[in-house]
């Protein structure tokens, strides 16, 4: 099948040039008929022409474009052109000297009109030749083109991929650091026995429940990803009880807003591993200011300068997170001064995608 395909190309092809070369032979008879004074066969003239110019015309589209224009080696495409004139030029006239001697039964007294302008002919042969080699290189520039765009395609693809494996990975790693300071703070909940365990029992499963079935999404509404967040507190409160402050502002923060699935949860995460309880108390403000598409975080906890709080595989992660996801579209400040730690996270969001 494969065979047949390719013997039905190959003959397609020969008879498009087939159909070429009788449409240039055409061409002859005309231009040369229109300037002829002599009773001749202007026809059998214009036939002696064709092998220089299917010749010279395939040299060109085969050779010289190809191997030489194409791949940018002007200096033997200049070379090898001036050649290929030459070489024609001594075939024009070879075969203007068999035309008239075949047409005047070798009486060359008997010169034909058509034959005195070699100028003219080579003009034809050669004009011939460029338009065809322009098409040629039409059509190279044309399939390189499309190769290009074929390969840029496959790169962009291969990068998207490369993309989405890179944040599984570090989606991998976020969760169980997330889990693995969750279910301590459930740990010593249990071991005192505590009445809120079923309670922070539920919040957990909420949170397990967002963390198995809804980070996987391309984004989430930002109010939901803020219901996590005062879940995950609450947790924290139940296991600081009295010695922990949590102060949560939201202004504007409606659900027409979509981030990123746990984008943010990471940095409150890293407030109470790494916060301090100063004077029995370990103080946290989270805010979160939102307008039409831009969202500014802010997280800051009481600190004492010896504890390292820049540290840590989620904060880490999210960087990478914020660098992939929103690479130009974010800010990211961390500072420290002898009693805080602070968290400045600026995003601009792109506008969300309604299905049609």
């Amino acid at each position: 099948m494969a065979q047949f395909q390719f013997n039905i190309k190959h003959l397609k092809r020969i008879g498009l040039h087939l159909l070429l070369w009788l449409s240039v032979l055409a061409f002859f008879v005309l231009v040369f008929d229109a300037d002829n004074t002599v009773d001749s066969d202007v026809f059998y003239f214009s036939l002696f022409l064709m092998p220089v110019t299917i010749g010279t015309t395939y040299v060109c589209i085969y050779k010289l474009i190809p191997d030489y224009l194409i791949t940018k080696r002007y200096f033997l495409f200049s070379l090898y052109s001036v050649y290929t004139v030459i070489i024609s030029t001594f075939g024009v006239v070879i075969s203007v000297f068999f035309a008239i001697a075949y047409l005047t039964d070798f009486r060359f007294t008997k010169i034909l009109g058509i034959s005195r302008n070699a100028i003219f002919i080579m003009a034809c042969i050669y004009l011939v030749a460029i338009i065809i080699s322009a098409f040629k290189l039409l059509k190279l520039n044309l399939k390189q083109s499309k190769y290009n765009a074929e390969l840029e395609a496959k790169i962009l693809e291969a990068q998207l991929k490369l993309k989405d494996q890179e944040l599984k990975y570090l989606k991998m790693q976020i969760h169980p650091h997330f889990l693995f300071n969750t279910l301590n703070t459930l740990y010593g909940s249990a071991l005192k026995q505590s009445e809120d365990t079923p309670n922070m029992i539920l919040k957990l499963s909420n949170l397990l429940d967002y963390l198995l079935y809804q980070v996987d999404k391309p984004t989430v509404d930002l109010s939901e990803e803020i219901n996590h967040i005062e879940d995950y507190v609450s947790l924290e409160q139940m296991r600081f009880s009295d010695t922990l402050k949590v102060n949560l502002k939201k202004s504007n923060c409606s659900k027409s807003l979509y981030v990123a699935p746990m984008l943010f949860l990471p940095f409150v995460e890293n407030s109470f591993k790494h916060g301090t309880i100063v004077n029995g108390t370990l103080m946290i403000h989270i805010q979160f200011e939102c307008t039409e598409n831009h969202i500014n975080f802010s997280i800051v906890n009481s600190h004492a300068p010896s504890e390292n709080t820049t540290s840590g595989i989620g904060l880490e992660n999210i960087k990478k997170r914020l660098n992939l996801l929103y690479k130009n579209q974010h800010e990211l400040v961390i500072s420290e001064t002898a009693s805080e730690f602070c968290v400045n996270l600026s995003l601009q969001l792109k506008p969300k995608l309604t299905d049609a």
